[in-house]
């Protein structure tokens, strides 16, 4: 593995020390036709590597009462390792000999591909996903956000251990961000510079934190609508379209209105939707940190007979925002909610290790969630509408459920729409 980037963040905790070594080139960077490998790939990476076989991998990691993950995500895919201060030694080479080494064990990776493949079973059968899963073709086709990160059932039943090796020689070769937060042992910083796989020099090493995603998603597809039948006595709709990366300078107006829509009791939607009008199960919206397009999307689970008041509550909701800005109370909540959000995500050494290392993976200033709390005091509401018309103008609906209501449900958002237009 090449010599990762270091980041090293030391405080105060009871002997316990977090590492978060984040590896650019996610599901976004997955081969055609071979969505799924990277996700394949990162779950057999624990599953034995240099000296270790995956039941050795095991009663290591076990027998220190640490725990060590990984998990692949659009960008990047991020390996987790928890421990005592005391067993950081035995540990953190890991690390280094998943990346230098891995096994890749025809019979491991094909147990990964089977748990894998049930799991889109399952999701099928989710009929949150299924419209999950069609705003995405919607909103990014074939691009690197057009998929679940654990692939396409199709794709990802085609996959071997060959396949996987040329992605892990890619991985090894490119340099990786390490993050520990915690107690950290005098001198490990200077041991682990020498451990087996963390000293040989990056080589076609993109270490800009660029992936090859896109700024923008396709929003200029023709298709604004996506339906998938299920038999289900529930309608879930998804409403929204691909804006920004995490740290464009309208990203933080974008995280304002994501707070005051969808976060907390007291949120447009929570009100609108659930207290007032009684009309859905659950509500939210969906707005992560991406390196391209991240989506925004506004989502609710109802009834089939109250499925059409759900639906026009969105719209009414989406389209508040470009037309009404806020008012100084809504601006203060949604601010206050922002610190809050950010507060409870970095109290523990792992969530402040994954952040550091996911900031500068995008390649964002270390301090970047600093500055942006002291940017809240600048921001006017005039600021926040101009940034709903540019960037949230022009939605995309996904609908789950049966095929008639989901159809007459279409139909009328399509009409209004053009009406309005």
């Amino acid at each position: 593995m090449a010599t990762p980037e270091w980041i090293v963040d030391a405080i105060s905790t009871p002997g316990v020390i977090a590492a978060k070594l984040w590896l650019r080139g996610g599901s976004g960077s997955d081969p055609l036709g071979q969505r799924g490998a990277h996700q394949l790939l990162g779950s057999t990476l624990t599953r034995g590597c240099g000296p270790y076989d995956h039941l050795q991998v095991a009663d290591l990691v076990e027998g220190c009462g640490a725990g060590l993950r990984c998990d692949t995500h659009e960008d990047g895919i991020l390996i987790s390792l928890k421990c005592q201060d005391s067993d950081a030694r035995r540990l953190l080479p890991l690390l280094g000999w998943m990346l230098d080494d891995p096994h890749l064990a025809e019979e491991q990776v094909e147990l990964e591909q089977d748990l894998s493949l049930q799991a889109l079973q399952r999701q099928q059968e989710d009929p949150f996903h299924r419209a999950h899963d069609g705003w995405r073709q919607l909103a990014y086709g074939g691009g690197p956000y057009g998929h679940d990160p654990l692939g396409i059932a199709a794709e990802l039943d085609t996959l071997d251990v060959e396949t996987l090796r040329p992605l892990a020689r890619q991985l090894a070769r490119s340099q990786g961000i390490l993050a520990l937060s915690g107690t950290i042992p005098d001198g490990l910083l200077t041991e682990m510079q020498a451990f087996a796989g963390f000293s040989e020099p990056a080589t076609d090493c993109d270490s800009s934190g660029a992936t090859g995603l896109p700024i923008m998603g396709k929003t200029d597809r023709s298709e604004r609508v996506g339906l998938q039948p299920l038999d289900t006595e529930q309608v879930v709709i998804m409403l929204g379209q691909p804006t920004l990366p995490h740290g464009h300078a309208d990203d933080l107006a974008l995280r304002m209105l994501q707070a005051h829509l969808g976060v907390g009791m007291t949120s447009v939607l929570f009100r609108r939707l659930r207290e007032e009008h009684g009309v859905a199960y659950d509500v939210g919206i969906h707005h992560p940190a991406r390196a391209g397009a991240a989506p925004f999307v506004l989502h609710a689970s109802s009834s089939a007979e109250r499925a059409e008041l759900s639906l026009r509550l969105l719209q009414e909701a989406w389209d508040d925002l470009a037309n009404r800005p806020l008012t100084a109370q809504e601006m203060a909540l949604a601010a206050a909610k922002i610190r809050g959000q950010i507060a409870h995500a970095t109290q523990t050494s792992g969530q402040r290790a994954e952040r550091r290392a996911q900031l500068r993976a995008l390649g964002l200033a270390d301090d970047y969630d600093h500055t942006s709390l002291e940017s809240l005091a600048t921001l006017e509401p005039e600021q926040l509408r101009r940034a709903a018309a540019r960037h949230l103008h022009r939605p995309l609906l996904s609908l789950c459920g049966r095929g008639a209501v989901i159809d007459s449900l279409a139909t009328g958002w399509i009409q209004r729409v053009e009406r309005n237009s």
